[in-house]
């Protein structure tokens, strides 16, 4: 298979990304149900991809994509964080007749409006994780979601099964308002009573999933607040440059819940001799979502079978406690800035983050 590549996203090859789809990535016997037999160009298109969770998860849906040999063109276009670039984007790939597009419409509505003109175009149009607005069947084709709601239930559980009697939590998210945190509050108050004190002002404490802007907020909240015994973060790599503060206050770095990063596992294992209370729980950070989104694309644009799911639920992944379904996982080899609960080998992802 040929693999065309847009000129303005010609960082990819600085990115150390593959560019060729394999041509005997998929034999007869294994291509996959959703993988029909009519010929289809498919899009991979980023509002932004620029950080490594973004390279991993494009590497991650060119890998998918691999094993439908009906796939003939795979394209890619990073819109690096420009609303503006991100809508021509989609409007060129409209444009040269791409069959189905897979979108992360980091714009949000914004995008909805060149979503909806390639839909009716005839393009299968698949946007996934950020909500866009507007409706399936309407604007675009399918919204491959994930549920975040079953992100904050897992953590709800594991907090209620390791502090049984309650406990105080400060819950760190992204923006201001953003949907995600929303909704993993939501989960997590499914599970805990009122006994579970959020420290934390509400809905969460603001972070933007910013090391540096973490670190502040933590720091202000171990001077604030005596007694923490958990934190809960969406994004756990984020708090590895942070968590060091609790030595400055002579206090052990209490249970933690998040996601995934080989970064967080390996500090995990370098300090938690140190300090008694750190127990860790993690769900897979989710860069396994855009696979469920290109085999919708693909399903829909090669006459395949869909995906029985159109939400992508994050499995759990690590647990300090008990190991199941692991143990804390590190990989000393490989780059802090990659995610090993993704179906893509860590070996792969250091190729993909150019390391």
């Amino acid at each position: 298979m040929k693999l065309s590549n847009l000129k303005a996203c010609s960082a990819l090859a600085a990115l150390g990304l593959g560019l060729a789809l394999s041509a005997t990535s998929a034999s007869a016997q294994d291509v996959p149900s959703w993988c029909g037999p009519n010929k289809a160009t498919l899009a991979l298109l980023d509002g932004f991809g620029g950080n490594s969770w973004r390279l991993v998860t494009t590497a991650s849906g060119k890998q998918e994509a691999e094993k439908c040999p009906s796939i003939t063109e795979y394209f890619y276009a990073d819109g690096q964080g420009d609303t503006q670039k991100a809508i021509s984007d989609i409007n060129s790939m409209a444009a040269r007749g791409v069959n189905a597009m897979v979108v992360f419409g980091d714009a949000g509505p914004a995008v909805l409006p060149a979503l909806t003109n390639a839909y009716r175009s005839g393009a299968v149009v698949v946007p996934y994780r950020v909500n866009v607005g507007g409706e399936a069947g309407k604007n675009y084709t399918r919204f491959i979601g994930a549920d975040f709601v079953y992100d904050g239930e897992s953590w709800g559980k594991w907090i209620k099964a390791n502090f049984p009697d309650g406990a105080n939590i400060l819950f760190l998210s992204g923006p201001a308002g953003n949907s995600q945190g929303l909704d993993e509050l939501k989960g997590m108050k499914n599970i805990l009573d009122d006994s579970y004190v959020f420290l934390n002002p509400e809905p969460f404490a603001v972070t933007n999933w910013d090391p540096s802007l973490t670190q502040q907020v933590l720091s202000a909240a171990i001077a604030q607040h005596e007694d923490i015994d958990v934190i809960v973060s969406d994004f756990g790599p984020s708090l590895v440059g942070a968590l060091p503060v609790f030595g400055n206050f002579n206090r052990s770095i209490p249970a933690l819940a998040t996601s995934d990063g080989n970064s967080l596992g390996c500090f995990w294992e370098e300090n938690h001799e140190a300090n008694p209370d750190f127990k860790l729980f993690t769900v897979a950070t989710g860069n396994d979502n855009v696979r469920l989104a290109v085999q919708w694309a693909i399903a829909e644009a090669t006459g395949g079978t869909p995906p029985e799911k159109e939400i992508f639920e994050a499995p759990n992944f690590e647990d300090s406690t008990d190991g199941d379904p692991s143990p804390v996982q590190c990989r000393a080899d490989l780059p802090g800035a990659i995610y090993l609960s993704s179906q893509l080998s860590g070996d792969d992802q250091a190729k993909a983050v150019g390391q």
